[in-house]
């Protein structure tokens, strides 16, 4: 049962920009009903070099939010980063008709009924190359997030490859849920049934992983729960220590 009113589950503000780096901003969003679970959910905006704005995994539309965003400039890139989370691209693409959707591998066999422009790969498109890097993080039964890397302000940008959900602003169903899968902060990480996939897809997967820590990133920035503002490089080794030691 949801005991918590759903302005304590979401991040407050909600559906607002909140500047995270230059460039860079979040937006706070939900709760997002993940079966009889109510999860907090975030998107992430980035200003390009050419001055478009870049949308990951775009959070319920908004009127007043897309002017905010379009003040700093136009929405062009509307991307869906892994098989679960596209829900709300339509109303997106429908409110900015010029973005192109960018969708992770494997997507396009399960989004059947939304438009789906451009699908990711490991090296990053001509819009965003050299500001912009992405890794196709692979795991078994179709799975796939594409994560990205902003080298200007070392964030970087998983979805669900890090859960981080907070006791107090969690219901108690979706709490026991949390406990059980590994995800409940301070010591989030993949949820226990996506680490199984991540875990079957072998060598691609740790490969993958290795890849991200790699990049020594400043911030990371994820979909659900408390985001590792500082420390990111830790933080994120520590989290993907079941996958890479």
């Amino acid at each position: 049962m949801n005991t918590l009113p759903a302005a304590a589950i979401a991040y407050q503000p909600v559906d607002v920009l909140k500047p995270v780096a230059e460039n860079v901003w979040i937006v706070d969003s939900g709760p997002l009903s993940f079966g009889p679970f109510l999860l907090p959910v975030r998107m992430t905006a980035i200003r390009l070099a050419s001055g478009e704005m870049w949308l990951h995994s775009p959070t319920r539309f908004d009127e007043a939010l897309k002017r905010s965003v379009e003040a700093i400039g136009p929405v062009r890139h509307l991307v869906a980063p892994n098989i679960a989370h596209w829900s709300y691209l339509k109303d997106w693409q429908e409110r900015c008709p010029q973005a192109t959707t960018w969708a992770a591998p494997k997507l396009r066999e399960r989004a059947k009924d939304v438009r789906l422009d451009r699908d990711l790969a490991d090296a990053p498109p001509e819009p965003w190359a050299g500001e912009i890097e992405q890794v196709v993080v692979p795991g078994a039964f179709g799975f796939r997030e594409v994560a990205f890397f902003h080298k200007a302000t070392r964030t970087l940008l998983l979805t669900d490859l890090i859960v981080n959900l907070e006791a107090d602003k969690t219901p108690p169903l979706t709490r026991a849920f949390a406990q059980l899968t590994g995800t409940l902060s301070p010591n989030g990480r993949a949820p226990a049934y996506l680490r199984l996939l991540l875990r079957m897809a072998g060598e691609p997967a740790k490969a993958a992983a290795r890849r991200l820590l790699a990049c020594a990133p400043e911030r990371v920035i994820f979909a659900h729960g408390r985001w590792f503002e500082r420390d990111g490089t830790r933080e994120l080794r520590r989290a993907l220590s079941w996958l890479v030691a």
